[in-house]
């Protein structure tokens, strides 16, 4: 160990120490951000960057797992991202599909897709539905991976199946004009039944969510690191977490 590990390791704990678990959020977003700029910094290809990117996501979660940290969303895949070309989107979604095969074998967490499953491949809608069912029962930290996802594209996906309730049930659309609200939108998402995203942290610089849990994230506190995804440490988490505890949660009062 150099003494800048030292240093390190003497400073994180440091922060650590002085975290009050108890203002700890129980729901996290990460927005996966900077693994190929990462990449080109080091001199690598984009594929090796975001190798690098799903290695950091197992120690994110054990970092979750230290606090009282109940939900993890992972935003690994936007439906934008289905456009790239197919040299670069081939081996990102073998990758993301090793991700969920490693997070499925773990025994800790619980997965759980969120975003457009019929626009992912047939092999990666495979890996991710055995993953479902193979953690259905696990009762660590709940794993949202956002594969697929885009955030506007939900919300029209949450008033699709709404609306087509709604017709199964014999409901007019007078009724139900009169009676859709906040809830019964909620209740559509693809997050349906889970705590809305308390904070979300993204990497990279980037100031935007770029639709990243639109309606989920209306009261969620932002925490923008500039280090990359892949080079994201565990002081970066634990600075979100005491940027988030010193914050006064008001919701408008």
């Amino acid at each position: 160990m150099n003494l800048r590990d030292l240093v390190y390791g003497l400073y994180a704990r440091r922060v650590e120490g002085r975290l009050d678990h108890d203002q700890a959020p129980k729901h996290i977003g990460v927005i996966l951000d900077g693994n190929r700029r990462w990449a080109k910094a080091s001199g690598g290809s984009p594929e090796q960057g975001h190798q690098a990117g799903a290695s950091k996501i197992h120690e994110l979660l054990g970092w979750c797992a230290e606090t009282d940290v109940e939900v993890v969303t992972l935003w690994m895949l936007s439906t934008d991202n289905l456009d790239r070309p197919d040299n670069e989107l081939v081996p990102l979604l073998g990758i993301i599909e090793g991700v969920v095969r490693d997070l499925a074998a773990d025994g800790r967490w619980r997965v759980h897709h969120v975003g457009q499953m019929d626009l992912l491949p047939a092999r990666t809608q495979s890996v991710v539905k055995e993953a479902e069912q193979a953690t259905h029962d696990v009762g660590g930290i709940l794993v949202n991976v956002a594969v697929g996802y885009g955030g506007r594209q939900e919300i029209a996906d949450a008033v699709r199946s709404l609306l087509l309730d709604a017709a199964a049930k014999g409901t007019s659309f007078e009724e139900l004009a009169e009676t859709v609200d906040i809830d019964s939108i909620s209740e559509h998402l693809y997050t349906r039944g889970q705590p809305d995203p308390d904070l979300v942290i993204r990497t990279s610089g980037e100031q935007r969510l770029s639709g990243f849990m639109l309606w989920q994230s209306a009261h969620s506190e932002y925490y923008f690191c500039e280090v990359f995804w892949p080079a994201f440490r565990k002081v970066d988490f634990l600075r979100a977490l005491r940027d988030y505890a010193a914050r006064h949660r008001r919701y408008g009062t």
